[in-house]
């Protein structure tokens, strides 16, 4: 069967390679690159324009040890799951399922999610959002107020490449996924995105601004960089 490698998806040889791939198709690159994408948990292939379909899958093929070894010491994706333990906003929690209970809740060091237990993943995803919303918010509000700037409008997403955004319009974007970093790192995401209010760019002024609210803002910024990928654990 042909196989045509369109750029931008995943694709999954199961007969022929043992794990997913993503096809990136650049006019840039001069020549193949294959890199690892921790948060996909999948094999990148860029093909460079002069590059036949033929010889990105022989490249493929002949490096397929190196891609397999590579995978092998991923951090292994799960769903959320009763019993799971998770940090929420600084502080650790257990997943307990009851079905009796209506909605989900925080109670003491339980996160307690009600409903059937085939849908506790999507249930407990959907609340640990709206929390995330919730904090984020209201820490977003004040650490605006300490710059003298307005925010339009705060959301959250579950974006695979960016933590936060802020438009020049004052549309703040989070991933919600940041509500389970240590406390500090969320301060320092939630600073870098109001400072961008004020200077939107990454300027000399923009950092002193970041700095002026978020002390030990670089702290936070090697954090994420080193164990942000950690937040992906869950899918």
């Amino acid at each position: 069967m042909k196989i045509t490698l369109l750029t931008g998806q995943i694709f999954n040889f199961s007969n022929k390679f043992p794990f997913k791939i993503k096809i990136i198709k650049s006019l840039k690159a001069k020549k193949l690159i294959l890199r690892i994408d921790e948060k996909l948990h999948c094999a990148v292939l860029t093909i460079p324009k002069t590059c036949s379909q033929k010889q990105a899958l022989l490249f493929l093929d002949s490096n397929k040890d190196w891609i397999t070894n590579m995978m092998a010491h991923l951090p292994q994706n799960t769903h959320f799951f009763d019993g799971a333990e998770l940090s929420f906003w600084n502080k650790k929690y257990t997943i307990q399922h009851n079905p009796l209970l209506r909605g989900s809740c925080f109670e003491n060091n339980l996160l307690k999610i009600g409903g059937n237990i085939e849908f506790l993943h999507r249930r407990t995803t959907d609340f640990l959002k709206q929390q995330a919303l919730k904090l984020l918010s209201q820490l977003t509000i004040e650490k605006a107020k300490q710059l003298d700037v307005k925010v339009n409008t705060i959301s959250v997403k579950d974006t695979k490449s960016r933590w936060g955004s802020c438009s020049t319009r004052g549309n703040i974007n989070y991933n919600w996924r940041i509500s389970m970093a240590p406390l500090y790192v969320i301060e320092y995401l939630v600073c870098h995105e109001v400072s961008h209010l004020k200077h939107p760019d990454h300027s000399t002024n923009f950092w002193h601004t970041l700095e002026s609210i978020c002390p030990n803002y670089k702290e936070g910024k090697q954090w994420l960089k080193i164990k942000g990928k950690t937040l992906y654990n869950y899918i």
